[in-house]
């Protein structure tokens, strides 16, 4: 088995001998590697490495023992992303904007020659999800939330729309059975939450409906791994932020329930080549991430790799509840609270936002908020409106001009911890990242007087240097969430932090990577300097060797210190327990 293990400090190559466990590190590059995968021959293997921990993510092929590395990308500014090997392992799927920064074109590249492909250009973001013969399946990204699947002919360039719809929808997924006929999707096209379906190819090579074969009202299909022989596949849903699976049998179209699983998310899945066997990625908010081994045909679930954490009882680690409360407008919201064990009454709470702003709070490891806990500080991470897991109409809550209300959300995340008696109005915090960053700005601007303190992560606080100085292609796609600012500056204006910072008196921390492209590194300059300009109190991080996010364990030992730090600080928290968070 090949894997990523940040162990030595940043996540590199290991391989690990399924029959005696035994395992060794393969790759010691100075850059965090981003993803692997075996060849189908299994004679080599493909890997991403991210310069810097930055997006101009380049792509390489190596040995199986580790040596003849080769770099089959340019090695410049451009991004790249890996999408997987032909089926003859004779060329690997990516998608660049190497020759368009504002779109992201599927390829093939020869492995042995280094000669590319290209299946399409200028059409957007683009990723290759499956191919037989000439034939491949073509996720495009037309915007944040709103994706098509072609179907494109690689001699002729012909593409064939899989999935009309009208308004905003998503399809993935994307495999392909084994005579070429049917395209196995997760799709929420005609429908609010995402479901698992098929799409039939016609001998004159037009496509169906799609046909749902596994859907429900209480969980949204999340992730699916088919196996090489196209006899099997399982399903992973999400079931109010939890992972659950199933088995699908593509001969009879049944569908029955997977083994109960030992931990709470589940991650990449992977068929052995016999299709005997499952490999999963689980983790959980008081375990550490691990890959287990699932028997397709028993059910058995054996643990393959145990993450270190030393110095860290596991047992000591919160596991989150699940609260639900209203927003102002009577809208039902949710999310994970982390409690100090030995609490009563109200305690210091720190919320902290998700990014995307797509993404979805989950029961996850989360080394900030388990050592802010271990210092007796509750943790409350909101799935606002705009979260993904709750289907498209709750996803689309907050575009555009509707951001007001996600913002507007704030308050009433607040005040219901408040009322619940689980919040001390004069001990909170905020925290974010990403997307999750801008809500900190919004909420301390918007609401002056609500935090003691805030930490911004990476966050937009500016709409209009974010659309100049971000990516070309995260610009193009951002216009359907944020706004478009040929046309909509004004409101853009209007929703941007920047422009009220004079509101601000809550201490501020803000954390930043030097090369972080999808939010650049003038969003936290503007912030700081505006504050030291004020003489409101604002600390900065810039990490160096960074993207959008920290890879590196000496980064991420960094911030959750001095975060936990600055929160213990201003919140006033007076420690409750000795255990630390895990690295």
């Amino acid at each position: 088995m090949a894997y990523l293990s940040n162990e030595s400090g940043s996540p590199q190559i290991w391989i690990r001998d399924l029959a005696t466990g035994a395992a060794r590190q393969i790759t010691t590059l100075t850059d965090p590697v981003g993803s692997v995968s075996w060849s189908p021959t299994g004679e080599q293997l493909a890997y991403s490495v991210l310069p810097g921990g930055g997006l101009n993510t380049q792509i390489w092929v190596m040995n199986a023992a580790g040596s003849g590395a080769r770099r089959l990308t340019p090695g410049g500014k451009e991004n790249n992303g890996f999408a997987g090997w032909s089926r003859d392992g004779s060329a690997i799927f990516v998608d660049t904007n190497k020759d368009n920064p504002a779109a992201r074109d599927p390829a093939l590249i020869q492995v042995a020659t280094g000669a590319w492909t290209k299946l399409a250009s200028d059409k957007g973001l683009n990723s290759i999800a499956d191919m037989r013969g000439d034939r491949a399946v073509v996720g495009r990204l037309l915007g944040r939330g709103d994706t098509n699947l072609y179907l494109i002919d690689q001699r002729t360039g012909t593409e064939t729309l899989l999935t009309p719809h009208e308004g905003k929808a998503e399809t993935g997924w994307g495999d392909l059975s084994p005579d070429g006929r049917t395209v196995y999707v997760i799709s929420n096209v005609r429908r609010d939450r995402q479901a698992f379906g098929t799409i039939s190819i016609g001998p004159d090579g037009k496509p169906g409906p799609i046909r749902y074969f596994a859907q429900r009202t209480d969980a949204v299909a999340e992730g699916a791994a088919m196996s090489e022989d196209g006899r099997k596949a399982v399903l992973v849903w999400n079931v109010g932020g939890r992972s659950e699976l199933a088995w699908f049998d593509p001969k009879s179209g049944r569908v029955r329930p997977g083994p109960k699983l030992p931990f709470d998310l589940v991650g990449a899945g992977d068929f052995t080549a016999d299709g005997r066997s499952l490999a999963l990625v689980g983790s959980g908010a008081n375990r550490t991430t691990d890959i287990y081994l699932v028997d397709t045909a028993t059910g058995g679930i054996r643990r393959i790799t145990e993450s270190r954490h030393d110095g860290v009882d596991l047992t000591t680690l919160v596991r989150p509840e699940l609260i639900t409360y209203k927003a102002h407008d009577g809208l039902a919201l949710s999310g994970w609270l982390y409690r100090p064990r030995a609490s009563t009454g109200p305690v210091p709470v720190v919320f902290n936002y998700h990014g995307g702003p797509e993404g979805q709070a989950r029961p996850s490891m989360s080394p900030d908020a388990q050592a802010l806990v271990a210092t007796g500080i509750a943790v409350f991470a909101p799935n606002v409106r705009g979260s993904s897991g709750f289907g498209k109409t709750f996803m689309a809550m907050d575009d555009r001009g509707k951001r007001v209300d996600g913002v507007r959300d704030i308050k009433a995340t607040t005040d219901a911890l408040v009322a619940k008696g689980i919040a001390d109005p004069t001990r909170l915090g905020i925290m974010g990242g990403s997307y999750g960053g801008y809500m900190v700005m919004a909420g301390l601007t918007e609401y002056p007087d609500m935090f003691a303190a805030g930490v911004n992560l990476f966050g937009v606080v500016n709409f209009e240097t974010f659309f100049r100085e971000s990516e070309p292609w995260m610009a193009a796609i951002s216009t359907t969430e944020y706004g478009d600012p040929a046309t909509e500056a004004a409101m853009l204006r209007s929703l941007s932090p920047i422009h009220k910072l004079d509101r601000i008196k809550t201490p501020l921390f803000v954390l930043h990577g030097a090369n972080d492209t999808n939010v650049p590194v003038v969003e936290a300059e503007q912030i700081v300097a505006a504050m030291k300009a004020r003489g409101v109190p604002v600390k900065y991080t810039l990490f160096p060797d960074e993207g959008h996010g920290w890879r590196k364990t000496s980064n991420r030992v960094r911030s959750t210190t001095e975060i936990v730090g600055f929160f213990a600080e201003h919140l006033r928290a007076v420690a409750t327990t000795s255990s630390a968070a895990p690295r």
